[in-house]
């Protein structure tokens, strides 16, 4: 089968496709025939050889994919039969032409629904949902300030803020992604490069400030994110695109506002973690994907691109360019 490889961390240039044997379903897993597949941050940091994938991962790139049940291996429950549409998370190889996926991570694609769309769905979305509801157990009419707000997991936030009955507030680096979050649902928007957010939001939230954050970026933001952390607030981090070093009285603020700091990496839960969110928002979330000419949930695609174009699709993403996901596209 065909995949993409490289064979030394580097740029986007080492990229290329490869082809290398096809897996094998084991114990309790399924062959997926893959359709399409969506690029993620981790694969540009994987490629740099900065984030290996968890032992006993595939080496190959891509961590989520969407497409069609090709093989059952020994031991599978009867939950899916040949041909079904599915998409999963993956811990690695979902850019490839096949994935061998454990029964438990797939998630049935949504009708009327296509492979591109769905490919969209599977990281960015459970991402937000288990930093929303496991980690920052969101309440109805919270305020909830999301950063990259134009990212994939930004995009699927605000609207899982909405559907949850809270208030999403991002920040984002142009006026165009501040008009694609407030199309996707988000109150306010501030860009984090002209303006301070940390005003911005006391300003409009009368002075109380966010009842959570989620927060990729890290180090550079940890003053202003405390500035406009609310009493009891919750700041859950989930990236450190600005590094991991912090210089300040970081905790005397913190317990001054008794706040509390979260930490979370989807890649590294155990299986019987990864279920359970993958069940919950199966039932609670993936409903709300369908319903005829207006959804309330819907995955935001940037662009798509071929699995030979995989380098051109890496240069697009470091270039912070994209409003939601970039897709790739497995030959047919």
């Amino acid at each position: 089968m065909l995949a993409a490889y490289f064979d030394r961390p580097g740029g986007p240039e080492n990229l290329y496709v490869k082809e290398v044997m096809k897996p094998h379903p084991g114990e309790g897993e399924v062959l997926v025939k893959v359709s399409a597949s969506a690029l993620n941050r981790a694969d540009l940091l994987q490629r740099r050889g900065k984030y290996p994938p968890p032992k006993g991962a595939s080496d190959i790139l891509g961590l989520e994919a969407a497409g069609s049940v090709a093989e059952l291996g020994p031991g599978c429950t009867g939950r899916w039969k040949i041909g079904d549409a599915v998409m999963a998370l993956l811990s690695g190889g979902g850019q490839a032409e096949y994935v061998a996926v454990p029964e438990g991570y797939l998630m049935p694609i949504p009708d009327d629904m296509t492979f591109i769309q769905a490919a969209a769905i599977p990281e960015a979305w459970l991402t937000a949902f288990q930093l929303l509801h496991f980690v920052g157990k969101i309440q109805k009419g919270e305020r909830v300030l999301i950063h990259a707000g134009a990212s994939g997991v930004g995009m699927a936030a605000i609207q899982l803020v909405r559907l949850a009955g809270a208030v999403p507030i991002v920040t984002a680096g142009s006026q165009e992604k501040l008009e694609a979050t407030a199309n996707a649902g988000a109150a306010v928007g501030f860009n984090y490069k002209n303006e301070d957010f940390s005003e911005k939001v006391l300003a409009f939230t009368q002075g109380a400030g966010v009842d959570v954050i989620l927060d990729c970026v890290g180090g550079s933001y940890w003053e202003k994110n405390l500035s406009c952390l609310s009493t009891d607030g919750r700041w859950i981090i989930y990236g450190l695109l600005s590094g991991g070093e912090v210089h300040g009285d970081l905790f005397a603020r913190l317990l001054a506002k008794r706040g509390s700091i979260h930490t979370s990496l989807l890649r590294s839960r155990d299986k019987e973690a990864s279920n359970g969110y993958q069940l919950s928002f199966t039932e609670d979330a993936l409903p709300h994907f369908s319903g005829g000419t207006s959804p309330q949930l819907q995955p935001l695609v940037d662009s798509v691109y071929p699995l030979h174009e995989i380098a051109e699709a890496h240069k697009l993403m470091e270039e912070n360019k994209n409003i939601g996901k970039i897709v790739i596209e497995m030959p047919a």
